[in-house]
């Protein structure tokens, strides 16, 4: 494809069944959608299937014309990349629900094998953070609000928010002994 398109005109031909448009697509997105699997997920493997997984999505609802705003492209792929990083989230979280539930039931050498969460060392962690670095991450996930809720309550900026919650994970991780794959 030696023209370059704007998404607009690039959906229009991935849902003509344009072959090399679907190529641009995956090419101009995937650099995208690994970041943003980088930065939420935390793992490259994981960041790695995001990107696969979005681009099959995204594929999908362009071949049959899905997409009401073909301009707002990059909208919807990112659009896609949460909702996909929530459904994961939330498997996680129901994975986690049951093992706790059955995990009397499961062999010994099975229980083995099962990752468990050091509590008294997260608490220790969470309680040598700042007091406002601790609010943050507190309201964060274990009351489930927005970076503008916990801005508002706070009476910072949003961008401020952000920075104090990925210093603090940083501490964290740190005091847990937590090492990123690359």
């Amino acid at each position: 494809m030696d023209i370059v398109l704007n998404d607009a005109e690039l959906v229009r031909q991935v849902g003509a069944g344009d072959r090399e448009a679907e190529a641009e697509l995956c090419r101009r997105m995937a650099p995208r959608i690994r970041l943003y699997g980088l930065r939420h997920l935390r793992d490259v493997h994981a960041s790695e299937d995001l990107t696969q997984q979005v681009l099959i999505t995204t594929l999908e609802a362009l071949r049959a014309g899905r997409l009401r705003e073909p301009e707002k492209l990059a909208s919807f792929v990112l659009g896609t990349c949460r909702m996909t990083v929530l459904d994961l989230h939330r498997g996680t979280q129901r994975k986690e629900r049951l093992l706790e539930q059955f995990r009397a039931d499961l062999p010994a050498s099975v229980q083995s094998f099962i990752p468990r969460l050091d509590h008294d060392r997260l608490t220790r962690c969470v309680q040598s953070l700042k007091e406002r670095e601790r609010a943050v991450v507190v309201m964060t996930f274990y009351d489930e609000q927005t970076a503008a809720d916990v801005a508002s309550f706070l009476g910072l900026s949003e961008a401020n928010v952000r920075v104090i919650r990925h210093r603090a994970i940083r501490q964290l991780r740190d005091c847990m002994g937590v090492q990123l794959e690359q």
